[in-house]
């Protein structure tokens, strides 16, 4: 197989088959390195993800004081000092949109200016809605181009806690508001209409805070007193349901595939992309569940499925907002209509992905109807045989990679490099289980 730095092709034909371990989750990998930084001690990590985004976190704890030490694969170490010091230059966070946002939380709680920027991506991606209530908290923020994108300079220090209501159900704003309020004066209250995933509350309390969480019917209301230390402790990093999804989808749709990935994390905000591939009728398995790193975590068995299209509820998009486009890509093989919907956020992600997923499936010979707040697939016949433009943007260049496995001709995707920020082994693992890929 010739492969070209420029781009990547997938292959169908290959019967696909055997068991893989899932990368560390990448949300847990942040927010692992971010605590261990602000806490006073030593903090092991176990499993750590290693790609793009979580290596730009590491630089940036490190620029703000903590010893960070790479041990073994996945395996780091960690030393806080109790808080986050000046740092000497400009934070630079790569691609990672969680990076930059939790950290932006934590400084803030600092009486430190750092100035955080990233790449061309991420100097597209909205900042306010992070910044506002943080600047009602007390932090200061000077844009350096335009109001609401990269790079921009943020003074912290002095703040108080305050009680926020979130109209979207987002952990990256969440989560920021939490890290602020552990520094600030007073009580800090995050109020969600739907829930979004907890990782921040179960780490802080796993890093010695009291978070005291009410649940509130379809959503929950999050309490954290100002003013509390964190103490170091050692994290297992789950494997990343996000990234499983990629070699379970080729196991759904590639005939004759039987595909197991273990170690995938089943905290129930993060699997509604499962329970939604179990209504259309996919041959999905889950053994031996366990726990790991405070999180449920299992073995999944994806097999060969017949799928039927389905109305995705769109109270379900906040526990699989990124698996929308590996969703839609395994749609493309359903029978009938998949629809999509109230997931506007989609098109302020690493690109547009509604805008890129319909334009890569059409490519492909996929009927899809695209809406401002979503999209519909209709699945069937799939050609394939198209070159994909992805952006820039991880989820876009595997999604259709996959889709290219199971297709009737190739799919070859551009700038297939960002694949690295959240899955540096994507094709290795495709390989290991018998796809051609290259």
């Amino acid at each position: 197989m010739a492969t070209s730095p420029d781009t990547l092709t997938a292959r169908p034909g290959r019967p696909l088959s055997g068991v893989v371990t899932a990368p560390g989750d990448k949300s847990i990998s942040h927010r692992a390195l971010i605590l261990g930084a602000m806490a006073t001690g030593v903090t092991e990590i176990e499993g750590l993800l290693e790609g793009d985004d979580v290596a730009a976190t590491a630089r940036a704890v490190e620029a703000f004081g903590a010893d960070v030490r790479r041990l073994a694969p996945g395996r780091w170490r960690v030393t806080g000092r109790g808080g986050f010091r000046q740092p000497a230059g400009m934070i630079d966070c790569g691609n990672a949109g969680t990076g930059v946002r939790l950290l932006m939380g934590a400084a803030a709680g600092h009486s430190i200016t750092a100035t955080f920027d990233g790449d061309a991506s991420l100097r597209k991606r909205p900042m306010k809605r992070v910044t506002a209530p943080l600047a009602e908290m007390g932090a200061r923020f000077e844009w350096a181009a335009e109001e609401d994108r990269l790079p921009l300079t943020l003074t912290g220090g002095g703040l108080s806690g305050l009680t926020f209501t979130q109209t979207v159900a987002s952990a990256q704003v969440k989560s920021a508001i939490l890290l602020a309020g552990l520094n600030a004066a007073g009580r800090t209250v995050v109020a969600e209409p739907e829930k979004s995933r907890d990782h921040t509350e179960r780490m802080l309390a796993a890093f010695g805070a009291h978070v005291q969480v009410n649940d509130q019917g379809a959503g929950w209301r999050i309490t954290l007193e100002g003013g509390q230390t964190l103490t170091a402790t050692d994290v297992s990093v789950p494997g990343d349901p996000s990234s499983a999804a990629f070699p379970l989808a080729a196991g759904l749709i590639v005939p004759g595939a039987e595909v197991t990935v273990r170690n995938v994390m089943l905290n129930p905000l993060r699997t509604g992309l499962f329970e939604t591939w179990l209504e259309m009728g996919a041959d999905l398995m889950v053994s031996n569940r366990r726990a790991a790193g405070g999180e449920e975590v299992g073995d999944l068995t994806a097999r060969h499925s017949a799928l039927t299209g389905v109305v995705v509820p769109p109270d379900r998009a906040a526990s699989m907002i990124d698996e929308y486009p590996i969703l839609a890509a395994t749609a493309a093989f359903a029978r009938g209509e998949t629809v999509m919907r109230g997931i506007g956020e989609m098109r302020v992600k690493e690109s547009d992905r509604i805008a890129l997923m319909a334009a890569g499936l059409q490519a492909c010979g996929v009927r899809v109807v695209e809406e401002p707040e979503g999209f519909t697939v209709t699945g069937g016949r799939v050609a394939g045989g198209a070159t994909v433009a992805t952006h820039g943007d991880h989820r876009i260049a595997m999604s259709h990679l996959i889709l290219g496995l199971a297709a009737e001709r190739a799919v070859t995707v551009d700038e297939p490099e960002m694949i690295a920020t959240s899955f540096p082994g994507f094709v290795q693992m495709m390989r290991e289980l018998g796809a051609d890929v290259g």
